[in-house]
């Protein structure tokens, strides 16, 4: 039972490292989500808390129910073969983008936070995501189970010293914007992710092998991303003018805690590094199935491709890219969410 929990608890951090990337880690994909709508946004995490525990719990079932390999094989499952080679292909895409969106947010911390250049840490990230890669599953294990703990750890800290701040709960309550999009974005933003994260989650669901850690590991995951997304949101929520700056979580800790902000930037690095490593594990291991090439050739290439289109300004791309995948991995959430999970 102690070996099951432990194992749940990893793969939850698993869950919740592959979640919190660039765009989450940095808050800029939670200012476009959420905090731009003020206390909207604020609904619209805890109802995206639901839908991480639940869809979550529910992919990884599915994913040891039919003992799948990689996230082509859970697709074709969801969809068909036509329509699941159709979205495989589509899904590839979502995640070169997604980890061009990384790479440019590692090239963001160390261009605005350390003062050196944008290339410098892209290359850097490169360089040590192959080292890492080059354990497996293992590495990402490891990677994920020391830094998740660490940043919600700082997103408390974070949160203790903003909920201190006059007209603190006059900021949550303000309603900053009702349009359709408001409403939306919890549902697009859970369906990018989940969507997404299937290219980590399945492999290591399928390696975990039961369907109960699993379930566990998705609901704890889904459970401590909410609490992360409330106690970020909150923080953010006080910054003026928040939409505006590319690494607005930094920007408040120096702020709020400027002795704790140089650590606080290495986390947040080191929450886009296991989001890199996390998604280019997922498309190595479905490229593998068409490239007859050894692994580090693939991975070579993805990285060629991420690292071409990360010199677009980190801000323009997520902002532009992420809500874009968000609507169109809508199709994902629903068939997950009426597709059963077999008996056997």
């Amino acid at each position: 039972m102690k070996n099951k929990w432990s194992a749940a608890f990893q793969l939850a951090a698993v869950y919740v490292g592959t979640v919190v990337g660039a765009g989450f880690a940095t808050g800029k994909e939670i200012v476009e989500f959420f905090s731009q709508f003020g206390f909207i946004g604020l609904i619209g995490i805890l109802i995206s808390g639901v839908i991480f525990s639940y869809f979550g719990s529910k992919l990884m079932r599915i994913s040891v129910k039919i003992k799948a390999k990689s996230y082509q094989e859970f697709t074709i499952f969801l969809f068909g073969r036509w329509m699941g080679t159709l979205i495989n292909i589509i899904m590839l895409i979502m995640l070169i983008g997604v980890c061009a969106v990384m790479l440019s947010g590692a090239g963001a911390v160390f261009e605005e936070q350390l003062g050196f250049s944008k290339a410098t840490g892209v290359i850097f990230t490169i360089i040590l995501s192959i080292l890492v890669m080059t354990v497996g599953m293992k590495g990402l294990f490891a990677v994920n189970t020391f830094v998740v703990p660490i940043m919600i750890s700082f997103s408390f800290i974070l949160f203790f010293y903003t909920v201190q701040m006059p007209d603190f709960v006059s900021h949550i309550l303000i309603d900053k914007n009702s349009s359709l999009k408001a409403f939306a974005s919890p549902f697009s933003y859970t369906a990018l992710n989940l969507s997404l994260a299937i290219a980590v989650l399945v492999p290591a669901a399928s390696e975990i092998g039961d369907e109960d850690t699993v379930k566990w590991g998705g609901i704890l995951g889904g459970f401590a991303l909410m609490l992360i997304l409330i106690s970020s949101h909150f923080t953010l929520i006080m910054l003026e003018d928040v939409d505006r700056y590319a690494i607005p979580m930094a920007t408040i800790m120096r702020t709020l805690a400027p002795n704790l902000s140089w650590i606080y930037i290495l986390v947040i690095y080191g929450e886009i590094f296991t989001s890199v490593i996390g998604n280019v594990y997922g498309l190595e291991r479905q490229l593998r199935g068409y490239i007859r090439l050894p692994s580090i050739f693939i991975i070579a290439f993805i990285f060629f491709i991420s690292y071409a289109i990360s010199f677009i300004h980190y801000g323009t791309l997520l902002s532009w890219l992420y809500p874009l995948f968000g609507y169109i991995s809508l199709v994902f959430l629903l068939l997950l969410m009426v597709k059963p999970i077999p008996e056997t």
